[in-house]
């Protein structure tokens, strides 16, 4: 079974490197898909100078910022494994937890695998961040029936042929609550795992904020209905 690591990035040139490498380095059956979503503060070189030393790696390049959806849509159609795993572009997430995830699917009556952060503890996830995303899936379980614990989680990993029947059509961060949504909608069989999360701050570089979450609110009452 073979994996497909779609890594959205937009304006990260601090990190990039970083974590392309590091995913190198994971000891699966794997491909890796950059899709550079417009960036404008040199991510775009950096990723071109990287790709002779990453192996398996396909870069896409968006003239233009369309979200960290559209990114994924993108890098879903260009896609080759077995398996989707999304990986942001931050250091926010450890990579070397991928493939206990990956290894779940060895059940093949599984879907999906979501690492949740809030299935162990993360001391440094900040009280604004952490009531947010409690608050985002907990109107997700009241209204849909479901009992996340993370729906806003970036570690998501899909079958790929389950992620198309999906037909995302959201385009920034509220994709997570529609992917949530419409897995347990369509009776996919989805298991959450602990995973560790170390985020940044919005000086440091973290884009999703107020606006985002209005977003996932809307989503999440017009797919209950």
């Amino acid at each position: 079974m073979k994996l497909s690591i779609i890594v959205p990035v937009y304006n990260e040139k601090d990190t990039i490197e970083e974590i392309l490498k590091k995913l190198d380095k994971l000891p699966i059956d794997k491909e890796i898909l950059v899709v550079d979503d417009g960036s404008n503060d040199g991510s775009r070189q950096l990723i071109s100078n990287l790709k002779s030393q990453i192996s398996n790696i396909k870069i896409i390049f968006h003239e233009k910022n369309l979200g960290k959806g559209g990114a994924i849509q993108t890098g879903l159609k260009n896609s080759s494994g077995d398996v989707i795993c999304i990986q942001d572009a931050d250091l926010e997430y450890d990579c070397n937890e991928i493939p206990k995830l990956f290894d779940k699917f060895k059940d093949n009556s599984i879907d999906a695998v979501f690492g949740s952060r809030f299935l162990k503890a993360n001391p440094n996830i900040y009280k604004r961040f952490l009531l947010g995303n409690k608050f985002l899936t907990f109107l997700t379980n009241l209204l849909h029936g479901t009992h996340y614990t993370d729906t806003y989680t970036c570690y998501k990993l899909i079958k790929k042929d389950v992620f198309s029947k999906l037909k995302i059509v959201s385009f920034r961060y509220e994709m997570e609550a529609e992917i949530s949504i419409k897995l347990k909608k369509m009776n996919f069989k989805v298991v959450e795992e602990p995973i560790s999360y170390a985020p940044r701050t919005l000086a440091q570089g973290k884009k999703i904020g107020w606006k985002d979450a209005v977003r996932g609110v809307w989503t999440i009452i017009k797919l209950r209905f």
